[in-house]
């Protein structure tokens, strides 16, 4: 039997995708049937000499894994913008010469400015396209995306106005088996554990505050922190200044392999983060209680936040106001009411528990057709 070749691309799903490999893979003989391929770029910060998450572990999934040079608009001027622009049709020449030499049965694009140029030469050359939406508010990429596509699948029903309707499916957002069977906790551990993440870039403005109160945090708690590649070095120099009895109470990590997240939640207390829709799915699935400072000019994570508050499971901060006596304060507020918070939740049941199961459907079944 000959293998279906499927094409992932996007800007930052790298834990969605996987959930959908890992849900592919489990089906038609262990996965013998299918060959994955990821389009992507490999530098996850304009200027930077950061890889993307996805370009580091997709290789260990399998995964054959190439990259195209990217150009974004960005949201201010800058020293990259002139030269992002020009990368732009670049993208698009890379990603139809990588379309025509792989041939894929099926594009799955997972979103971002990343994606668009392979959208657009699926598009040219008739490849059947999935587009996977993770937010409550689409971005531009997304939106002129969806033109181009036969089918759009939906984490959130309030990005449906983004979209054509007949071509819509609310699936929710794909969440990796091990999250999913991640256990719910009845009582919050002896001490506490915060884990703390800026997602898979890190956070540099939350890093800043998260140094202001680190010894506080210490002498009361186990920090997990998730402090991105370019504020590592930093972090690792102050994390050797702690008294010992400090230091044994802190981990810090670059990046956290997406595999291996769970253990962290099945560790944690309390999450302080962004509010990437990733994190925001992984919070409600696990039921771990979360402060959440979303980007401040992403209205995509401003509706994240905003979700996962009704849901109940997060309170939610804006970062110009947020000082470190706020932080720590609302830190010490979501321990001392952890037990109501759970509670509240508990019997809740994520939007996302099915959706990778539900994506890899939608896949398979444009294939059939």
């Amino acid at each position: 039997m000959s293998k279906l070749k499927i094409l992932l691309t996007g800007g930052h799903g790298a834990t969605t995708a996987v959930s959908f490999i890992e849900e592919i893979f489990s089906r038609k003989r262990n996965g013998k049937m299918w060959k994955i391929y990821w389009i992507g770029s490999d530098k996850a910060i304009e200027g930077k000499n950061v890889s993307t998450i996805e370009s580091r572990f997709m290789p260990k999934l399998g995964v054959s894994t190439h990259a195209i040079i990217v150009g974004r608009l960005q949201r201010k001027f800058t020293l990259w913008t002139i030269p992002s622009l020009f990368k732009i049709p670049w993208g698009f020449l890379q990603a139809l010469y990588l379309l025509k030499r792989v041939s894929p049965d099926v594009i799955l694009s997972f979103g971002g400015y990343t994606a668009f140029p392979v959208i657009v030469a699926g598009f040219l050359l008739r490849i059947p396209l999935v587009l996977h939406e993770q937010t409550s508010a689409a971005g531009l990429a997304n939106r002129l995306s969806s033109i181009f596509v036969n089918k759009i699948a939906i984490a959130r029903k309030e990005s449906q106005k983004y979209f054509p309707k007949r071509k819509t499916v609310l699936i929710g957002n794909p969440l990796m088996s091990r999250i999913v069977k991640v256990k719910h906790k009845d009582n919050i551990g002896e001490p506490p554990v915060i884990y703390i993440t800026g997602g898979s870039r890190g956070s540099q403005a939350i890093n800043s505050l998260i140094e202001q109160i680190l010894y506080q945090l210490l002498r009361k708690y186990l920090v997990i922190h998730q402090v991105g590649y370019l504020d590592y070095p930093r972090f690792r120099k102050i994390r050797l200044t702690l008294p010992q009895k400090l230091r044994v109470k802190y981990k810090i990590y670059s990046t956290i392999d997406p595999r291996k997240i769970h253990k962290i939640y099945d560790l944690c207390d309390i999450v302080v983060s962004r509010a990437g829709a990733n994190t925001v799915s992984e919070i409600m699935m696990v039921k771990r209680p979360a402060i959440l400072i979303p980007l401040a000019i992403n209205e995509e994570q401003q509706k994240n936040a905003q979700f996962a508050e009704k849901f109940g499971i997060a309170e939610v901060f804006e970062q110009k106001f947020l000082t470190k006596e706020k932080l720590i304060d609302a830190i010490e507020k979501l321990i001392r009411n952890w037990k109501e918070k759970v509670v509240a939740c508990k019997e809740k049941e994520s939007p996302d528990k099915y959706a990778s199961k539900r994506l890899a459907d939608l896949v398979e079944n444009l294939l059939i057709k």
